[in-house]
């Protein structure tokens, strides 16, 4: 019996019978009063002439089984039982008690078990043939849907072909898939409990599709033996861990993997190279912010909740924003932080804030003003656009345009320890920074090719390395050779963290490494070059990529010494 097909005129109903085109009611001349049901007698009427509980695909009532109490067997089933019950009762016509779970009048076998019972035995023995009826009942049984064992009708067709392997099947799988399978609820599965009990196995399609991209990313990465083994180790644990096999891996999860010893960076970093990894972290800057303003009134805390929207995301819809660093959100809602807090005391909301209670949260002149200006006026100009707010209280206030301090004197002391290190890294940075001024963002992205023929090729330019600098650039790179010579990564700079993968270094190791802020060295370094060529604002931008504006702090100051001194002791 096949699915009735639905009337083209209404398109709710079945058609009257598999020959008939319409409905009773939709047919011509009609409506027709449809006839009982031929099987219970019923006045609501289906298809082919029965109703919908006694048609196999109509709106039933679903009902258990009443031998095997499997749920959603329907009441137009043949003898009133399951298509399981019903071979059952064909194979086994003895009727009578189980004498496992005490069951009258039901279809037995020869060892007198009901097939509740025998499904039950037969589910939990899994090889185990000793296991015996009363003992796999002891502790209760476990119901079913039913007829979700085998189709009805089905038949099983046998094939001469040979059946491919795990491998063969892996390489056709395109990972990561489309889709993922829904569970009933989300439960954080515990790590160190599978150390003790065991982990899941691995699917092993697509552990059969992984393992060469890990064999070929630890090759192109210069992976040690036991780097590989661990990342093996630690995908295998997120692949028995899925509910989804070959589903993207949430970030969260691979984070866990630290707290049973496994190395939860390069795992992050492989499976995000091949776009198997979900982003659900919360960013630092996110969290920073939530708890930061929890003690506001509430309707201040959404007016803020939209700006930090606007300023993180950027804004497609008039007026148009570009996304923001997180360190500039950051700075502009500390500086309003101490006035927002004050207002927090006796207003509910942004909007009661009007140009005289700016003035007076203001401070009087300097630094504070302007750092309190340039919050507030971030946040009341964002509301305006987003219609939050009435008016931009800020606007037309003007704030002193502050001088750029002279560049701090550095320590001439500290610099010389640097520049002649045993380290060969440290003395390096030292010469790169003292010699040619370069920040540290450059430092950590120089590659190994931009230095070559006694050259630095940086953002443009062909800077000639001077002599000293040359010198311990050798030193380092043989250094760097020796230390790790089967690493990939291609940055010129790197350590014992990054050279497992092809990163580049943070500016925080720069700076660790150095023992000082390169960034003072760097501005002693242009301060001394504009006072030596007599504030030549031309070569100042052609040595060390500033900008015009950027050059013309250092050519307005006067009369400072510095790392000229350390150079020419130097050469």
């Amino acid at each position: 019996m096949s699915p009735p097909q639905i009337c083209p005129i209404c398109q709710r109903k079945p058609v009257a019978s598999y020959r008939e085109k319409y409905c009773f009611d939709c047919r011509p001349g009609g409506p027709v009063t449809p006839p009982p049901c031929r099987r219970c007698g019923s006045p609501e009427y289906y298809t082919a002439g029965l109703c919908g509980d006694c048609h196999q695909y109509g709106p039933r009532r679903a009902r258990p089984c009443p031998d095997c109490l499997a749920w959603g067997m329907y009441y137009g089933s043949r003898e009133g039982v399951c298509y399981g019950c019903q071979a059952w009762r064909g194979k086994y016509p003895s009727r009578g008690p189980c004498r496992i779970c005490r069951r009258a009048y039901l279809a037995r076998n020869p060892d007198l078990v009901c097939r509740l019972c025998w499904r039950q035995a037969s589910g939990m023995r899994h090889g185990n043939q000793s296991l015996d009826y009363a003992e796999a009942n002891r502790h209760g049984q476990q119901l079913y849907f039913a007829d979700m064992f085998t189709r009805h009708g089905s038949r099983t067709r046998h094939s001469t072909r040979t059946r491919p392997d795990a491998t063969q099947q892996g390489a056709r799988i395109a990972l990561p898939v489309g889709h993922r399978q829904l569970v009933l609820f989300d439960t954080n599965r515990d790590l160190t409990a599978g150390l003790t009990h065991g982990f899941p196995p691995a699917d092993p399609h697509v552990w059969a599709a992984l393992a060469p991209m890990i064999d070929e990313h630890a090759a192109r990465c210069g992976w040690q033996p036991r780097v590989v083994e661990r990342v093996r180790r630690g995908v295998r644990i997120l692949l028995g861990t899925q509910d989804t096999p070959g589903a993207p891996v949430l970030a969260t999860d691979i984070a866990r993997l630290a707290s049973i010893g496994v190395a939860a960076r390069p795992v992050h970093e492989l499976l995000s190279q091949i776009g198997m990894v979900t982003e659900d972290r919360t960013p630092a800057v996110e969290r920073w912010f939530l708890w930061t303003i929890n003690d506001l009134p509430e309707q201040m805390r959404h007016e803020l909740q939209v700006w930090y929207q606007v300023m993180s995301l950027g804004s497609t819809q008039p007026p148009r924003r570009r996304p923001r660093s997180p360190k500039t959100v950051r700075a502009q809602l500390m500086f309003a932080l101490p006035t927002l807090r004050s207002w927090a005391r006796s207003r509910d909301s942004l909007r009661e804030i009007t140009r005289e209670d700016i003035l007076h949260a203001l401070p009087a002149d300097g630094v504070p003003r302007a750092t309190t200006l340039q919050g507030l006026r971030s946040i009341f100009k964002v509301l305006k656009g987003r219609k939050l707010v009435f008016c931009n209280p800020t606007a037309r206030i003007q704030a002193p345009r502050l001088a750029k301090p002279a560049p701090p004197a550095i320590d001439l002391d500290a610099l010389a320890e640097a520049y002649n290190s045993t380290d060969p890294t440290r003395a390096a940075l030292a010469a790169l920074i003292a010699f040619h001024a370069l920040t540290s963002g450059q430092l950590c992205g120089l590659l190994l090719t931009d230095v070559r023929d006694g050259r630095l090729h940086l953002d443009g330019r062909v800077i000639p390395l001077a002599l000293p600098v040359r010198r311990r650039l050798r030193t380092y790179l043989d250094y760097r050779e020796q230390r790790w010579p089967a690493t990939a990564n291609p940055h010129l700079f790197i350590h014992y963290r990054n050279a497992t993968h092809c990163g580049a270094a943070t500016v925080y190791w720069i700076r660790k490494c150095l023992g000082m802020n390169p960034q003072h060295v760097r501005q002693d370094r242009i301060m001394d070059e504009a006072h030596a060529t007599g504030g030549d604002t031309r070569r100042l931008c052609d040595l060390f990529g500033l900008s015009i504006a950027g050059a013309y702090r250092y050519t307005d100051t006067v009369d400072h010494t510095g790392i000229a001194e350390f150079v020419n002791r130097q050469r």
